[in-house]
């Protein structure tokens, strides 16, 4: 009997690990969450306030259809701060970017595999 192997690309999205969902606080109107995979990721802010910032492929696409920024302040960095391929869930009030883009300002983070952060 013959047995079927996944291709790469299935085998690769049956190892992902699921993230936790982030959720807005109450009283936060202007709030919205995102998940996905991360494509880039901004470790040192040119700007010197430690925070980070990554780009996610994320199917609400907040900046861009398919693509959310999340800025992820000092104190809420997940450590070790994720990469490029691992799946990163987070939720805050939307601001305006350097670019003028809208990004995701967090207020809770999930890493997959990991604990979260909330402050």
């Amino acid at each position: 009997m013959l047995r079927s192997h996944p291709r790469p690309a299935e085998a690769k999205a049956e190892a992902k690990v699921q993230v936790q969902a982030s959720h807005c606080p109450s009283g936060q109107p202007s709030c919205r969450s995102a998940a996905g995979e991360i494509i880039y990721v901004e470790r040192v802010d040119p700007d010197g306030d430690g925070d980070a910032h990554f780009v996610l492929r994320d199917p609400k696409g907040i900046t861009l259809p398919g693509i959310s920024v999340i800025d992820v302040r000092k104190g809420l960095r997940p450590h070790p701060l994720p990469g490029i391929g691992e799946t990163i869930s987070a939720a805050g009030p939307i601001e305006i970017g350097s670019y003028g883009q809208e990004q995701i300002h967090a207020l809770e983070v999930h890493v997959a595999g990991e604990r979260s952060s909330k402050r």
